[in-house]
């Protein structure tokens, strides 16, 4: 994996092969921070990452600027790889090992922008539970998105909240908005 934009820009970063994780092509997360590029100034927004893994995805704010970043995730190898590498990188990544599902249900901290990568063989129903979760519960700021990395298979386009998706090779991302 590689960090495509910010201050690390082409910085490679070798996860451990023992991690049960999936990470975000090159290709999709380009995609995708062209997308936020055009909605948000990284050094003023803070990430919730869920299903957070290698922290792939958290390392991509972090090099384009962003200082409040939480990356969540069950597995405790997954956590000392995203802890290891965000001290090397001098990153301000907070790493919290739980359950995303327990997590969503207590947090009370508000962000703007909310990525989820979960298994692609959740069902729907566990795909949907993130999106209740995170507006029952009020975890977005005004303009604040939750974006829901999944298969193709998956369709997300009738859960309450979903404005958009876009699709990249064999990843989509759906959008959610207030």
């Amino acid at each position: 994996m590689r960090i495509i934009s910010g201050t690390y820009k082409g910085k490679r970063i070798t996860a451990p092969k023992k991690l049960p994780t999936r990470p975000t092509t090159d290709m999709a997360k380009e995609g995708l921070f062209n997308i936020l590029n055009n909605h948000y100034y990284f050094e003023d927004c803070s990430v919730l990452d869920l299903f957070s893994g290698t922290g792939n995805i958290s390392y991509e704010f972090a090099s384009r600027g962003t200082t409040q970043i939480t990356a969540v995730d069950a597995n405790a190898n997954c956590i000392k790889f995203i802890d290891k590498t965000t001290k090397e990188l001098d990153f301000s990544i907070e790493a919290i090992k739980s359950d995303v599902f327990k997590y969503l249900s207590r947090v009370k901290s508000k962000t703007d922008i909310i990525f989820a990568d979960p298994p692609y063989a959740l069902t729907t129903e566990e795909f949907e539970k993130i999106v209740m979760l995170v507006f029952k519960n009020d975890l977005l700021l005004e303009e604040g998105q939750l974006i829901i990395e999944h298969s193709p298979h998956t369709d997300l386009s009738e859960v309450q909240h979903f404005s958009n998706k876009r699709k990249y090779g064999g990843s989509v991302f759906s959008f959610f908005q207030i």
